[in-house]
């Protein structure tokens, strides 16, 4: 609610980064350590393993994303070209807010109560992850739910965050570059193939 209601202006990344960092990363870091949990921050050889898993099969959701018409009119989110001065910011700014939301949803609202309710923890956060996309590109809406469960069913396994830090964080990036250059796929071969779809692309 609070991440809701305080709102900053869509073209300021850097308000954005501000108010994810003190809502999603402060605000659970601090019920963490007041309440003995953990949130995910840890690294071994089963969260490798994940982690490459995860972000080798969502890699080609981002590249055929990036040649929809309503991804490329959206991304980026936030102003940037493909110079090293202005990308490089952007880059590091986007990446903070992911290890933010993944703090929030993967980390308080999955991995922090997986030891009391298992692995029905994987399923507490998807309306409220869904419901954040409002706004977006459809497609991206349809399929937040979904990616939400993926997400934090392979956090839940590792007991990590950082498989979706890196699936979710390197994939925007790869989608901002993606989307600053000319479709990887032809997007009429992409339309046609998803015209199944019942939302607009």
């Amino acid at each position: 609610m609070l991440w809701t209601v305080w709102t900053v202006p869509s073209t300021a990344l850097s308000q954005r980064v501000f108010r994810d960092v003190f809502v999603f990363i402060c605000i659970p870091l601090a019920l963490a350590i007041t309440h003995g949990r953990k949130l995910g921050y840890r690294i071994d050889r089963t969260v490798i393993r994940d982690t490459i898993i995860l972000a080798a099969f969502v890699l080609p959701f981002y590249l055929v994303g990036s040649s929809l018409p309503s991804i490329r009119e959206y991304y980026p989110m936030w102003s940037t070209t493909l110079a090293f001065g202005d990308f490089l910011p952007h880059v590091i700014q986007q990446l903070i807010i992911v290890i933010a939301a993944e703090t929030y949803y993967r980390g308080l609202l999955c991995v922090g109560i997986s030891d009391e309710i298992g692995p029905v923890s994987i399923f507490i956060s998807p309306i409220i992850y869904a419901f954040h996309h409002v706004g977006k590109p459809p497609i991206e809406l349809l399929l937040s739910g979904p990616t939400d469960i993926l997400f934090g069913a392979v956090d839940y396994h590792a007991q990590s965050l950082l498989p979706s830090i890196v699936a979710h964080g390197l994939g925007l990036v790869l989608l901002d570059w993606l989307v600053l250059h000319d479709p990887v796929l032809p997007p009429e071969l992409v339309l046609r193939l998803l015209r199944w779809l019942p939302i607009p692309l």
